[in-house]
């Protein structure tokens, strides 16, 4: 699963962007705020728990298929979600500026 997918890193990293966190913004996220830039590592970890979270939800743990599920996440790129997620929040950050700006001048 290594080869690249619809401009992600690979199929798991997509598939998982798009089932879990697509419509998602910085906001719905726990691990940002207004006035700290996140950690990349801290995002990836977060997002991480958050879907592993999910599948433990979904699957008894014990089950072959939260087996299948957790080998299919362990494939996904959590620094290039997290990075989309920091990206989203730094352009999110910069509108509010600009507005900001134009109310003051």
């Amino acid at each position: 699963m290594s080869n690249k997918y619809n401009g992600w890193t690979n199929y798991a990293t997509w598939r998982v962007n798009l089932e879990v966190f697509d419509g998602m913004d910085s906001d719905d996220l726990g691990c940002f705020t207004r006035y700290e830039t996140p950690d990349q590592s801290d995002v990836a970890d977060y997002l991480k728990d958050y879907v592993e979270e999910i599948l433990c939800q979904d699957c008894d743990p014990s089950r072959l298929a939260h087996s299948y599920a957790m080998a299919f996440v362990s494939e996904v790129n959590w620094y290039e979600i997290a990075q989309h997620f920091m990206d989203a929040w730094q352009e999110l950050i910069n509108e509010e500026e600009r507005e900001r700006d134009n109310e003051n001048a």
